[in-house]
């Protein structure tokens, strides 16, 4: 069987976004590589919600809507293998449900990130960071970046394997087919946690304190049209 599920401990030691980040601030900061006890969170480098500018807040509510949505999820891959693989009219309609909402407001989240609010903070760290030798220096924007890129990877991969393993004739193959399509959704949920980890107490931080009022401003307009995109 095969596994892509991440080992948070391991990489927690050489995590880049934590590296980046301890560089450009001086402070040692919590690394979302090893996740906080639910139970007993840490002190991390989290704004409040109500400190922040409103646009940062819509990113905020995105984030909510989606760990929703992914909790829902996780529990319908649960049932899914438990049950031997049987998809449902109720379950495929669920999948379908939750392909639909990553293809619509997630995608549309990711643009808000790529097209305005990344390279700003890119800007804004490599100017606290001061000159650099290298070409294309890199920011934590790299890797909050390529995480969008293996979302991308992940959902793909599911999708394209739930769709291959209906057209199968063997019901050995076809199990051991939906069983990489649901490790493929596992791993989704894992990065996208991750990477709402990561945005909320390293990113959003650092934009909250390095934007001006004056650069926030025209963000909040930008954000509405890509909504109506």
């Amino acid at each position: 069987m095969l596994s892509f599920m991440i080992d948070l401990k391991k990489l927690n030691n050489v995590d880049p976004l934590k590296r980046m980040v301890e560089k450009v601030s001086g402070v040692e900061e919590l690394s979302p590589m090893d996740p906080p006890d639910p139970f007993a969170p840490p002190v991390v480098d989290r704004v409040p919600y109500e400190d922040l500018h409103p646009s940062l807040q819509k990113l905020m509510d995105d984030h909510k809507l989606l760990t929703e949505k992914l909790n829902a999820f996780e529990q319908d891959l649960i049932g899914f293998k438990r049950e031997g693989w049987v998809l449902g009219k109720e379950a495929e309609r669920r999948f379908s449900a939750f392909f639909a909402f990553m293809d619509d407001s997630i995608t549309r989240h990711h643009m808000k990130e790529e097209k305005v609010l990344y390279p700003l903070l890119h800007k804004k760290l490599l100017e606290a960071r001061g000159p650099s030798l290298v070409a294309s220096p890199r920011t934590a924007v790299d890797m909050l970046e390529d995480d969008h890129v293996k979302i991308g990877h992940h959902l793909t991969l599911m999708f394209n394997f739930l769709a291959l393993a209906h057209r199968l004739p063997e019901a050995a193959c076809r199990a051991l087919t939906f069983d990489v399509a649901t490790e493929q959704g596992f791993a989704l949920i894992e990065l996208l946690r991750l990477h709402i980890f990561r945005e909320e107490n390293i990113a959003y931080p650092q934009v909250h304190r390095h934007l001006t009022r004056e650069e926030f401003e025209p963000m909040m307009k930008e954000f509405d049209l890509l909504d109506r995109y």
